[in-house]
C-alpha cells in the first residue's frame, strides 16, 4: 500500500498537476488545439528524439527486443479489442481494435517513464513512443479499411519529423561527429520543453471533452487497455528476453491509455468517432490509478532474473 501511495505522489501527481492546468485552460479559453499539437509533434518531440539518440545508452539488441515485444503486444491488443466488442456494429468493432491497440505513449508515456524510471527509463520510453507512432500509421488504416492502404500508411510515416530526427541522431553517433555547443544547447532547450507541453496538450484535450457515456464497448475496451494489457506485457516481455529497465518500461507503457491519435484516425477513416472519444477519456482517467499500480510493482519487475 505504501508503494502505491508513493507512486501516486511521486509519479502520477506531477502528471495530473500539469495536465490539470491544461484542462483548466481548455475550459477557460478557446484554444487552437491543432496548432498546439503541431508544435509538440513537429518541433518538440523530434528535438527530444534527437537528444535521446545523441545521449542514449540503449543497445541495439535491447532496441530490437523492445520493437518485437511492442509489435506482438499491439497485435494481441487489436485482437482483444475486436473480440471484446462482439455484438457491436462493424464500425465500432474496428474502432475498438484500434482504441485498445494504440496507447498514449507520448503525452502520458514519456513523462511517466521519466518520473518512474529516470533518464534511462525515458530513453526506453522515447523508443517505445516512436514504435507506437509507426504502428499507429500502419495498423489504423488497415483496421479501418482505408482505401489507400499501405501507401497512405507509408506516406504518413515519412512525414513524421521524429523519424528523421532519430535517423539524424543515429547518423551523427555512427559518424562520431561532435555537435557544436550552441546547437547542442538549443536542442536541449527544445527537448526540455517537450514533456510539459505534451502534458498541457493532453489536459487541454480532456478539458474540452463533453459528457462521457459509459457504454458496454467503452467499459470493456477501457479495461482491456488499462488493466489487461500490462498483465500480458510482463510475461511477453520476459519471454522475449527483456530484463530490468527495458522490461519495466515495456510493462509501464502497456498501462497507458488510448491515444488521442485513435480519435483523429477514426474521424479520418470513418470509424465510430463517439465511441473512440469516450474511450480516450475513460482510459486516461483510469490510467492514473493503473499506472500507479504498475509503478508500485516496478521494483519487483526489475528484480526478475
Amino acid at each position: 500500500m505504501m508503494a502505491l501511495i508513493r507512486a501516486l505522489l511521486d509519479v502520477i501527481v506531477p502528471v495530473i498537476l500539469v495536465a490539470g492546468v491544461g484542462a483548466i485552460l481548455g475550459r477557460a479559453f478557446t484554444l487552437d488545439r491543432s496548432t498546439i499539437t503541431k508544435v509538440a509533434l513537429n518541433a518538440l518531440t523530434p528535438a527530444l528524439a534527437l537528444q535521446t539518440m545523441l545521449t542514449t545508452q540503449v543497445s541495439g539488441r535491447v532496441g530490437m527486443l523492445l520493437a518485437l515485444a511492442f509489435v506482438v503486444l499491439t497485435a494481441i491488443a487489436a485482437l482483444l479489442g475486436w473480440i471484446g466488442s462482439v455484438g457491436s456494429p462493424g464500425r465500432t468493432r474496428r474502432s475498438a481494435a484500434v482504441a485498445v491497440a494504440i496507447g498514449n505513449n507520448g503525452n502520458m508515456g514519456l513523462p511517466i517513464g521519466l518520473f518512474a524510471l529516470g533518464q534511462q527509463g525515458l530513453d526506453q520510453s522515447v523508443l517505445i513512443f516512436v514504435l507506437s507512432v509507426i504502428m499507429t500509421f500502419v495498423l489504423a488504416p488497415l483496421l479501418f479499411g482505408a482505401h489507400e492502404g499501405w501507401r497512405a500508411a507509408i506516406r504518413g510515416m515519412l512525414r513524421l519529423p521524429t523519424l528523421w530526427a532519430l535517423a539524424l541522431g543515429g547518423g551523427i553517433r555512427l559518424a562520431g561527429i561532435e555537435v557544436p555547443t550552441g546547437i547542442g544547447r538549443g536542442i536541449e532547450l527544445l527537448a526540455a520543453a517537450t514533456l510539459p507541453m505534451i502534458l498541457l496538450t493532453l489536459g487541454i484535450q480532456l478539458g474540452s471533452t463533453g459528457r462521457v457515456r459509459l457504454t458496454r464497448p467503452v467499459v470493456i475496451s477501457a479495461l482491456l487497455r488499462v488493466a489487461v494489457l500490462p498483465t500480458i506485457a510482463l510475461p511477453l516481455g520476459y519471454a522475449l528476453g527483456l530484463r530490468e529497465t527495458p522490461l519495466q518500461a515495456f510493462v509501464l507503457s502497456a498501462a497507458m491509455p488510448t491515444a488521442v491519435n485513435a480519435y483523429i484516425l477514426a474521424s479520418e477513416y470513418d470509424g465510430d468517432v463517439t465511441f473512440v472519444a469516450h474511450t480516450v477519456t475513460v482510459t486516461t482517467v483510469a490510467s492514473f490509478l493503473g499506472a500507479a499500480v504498475v509503478t508500485a510493482l516496478l521494483p519487483w519487475i526489475g528484480a526478475l532474473g
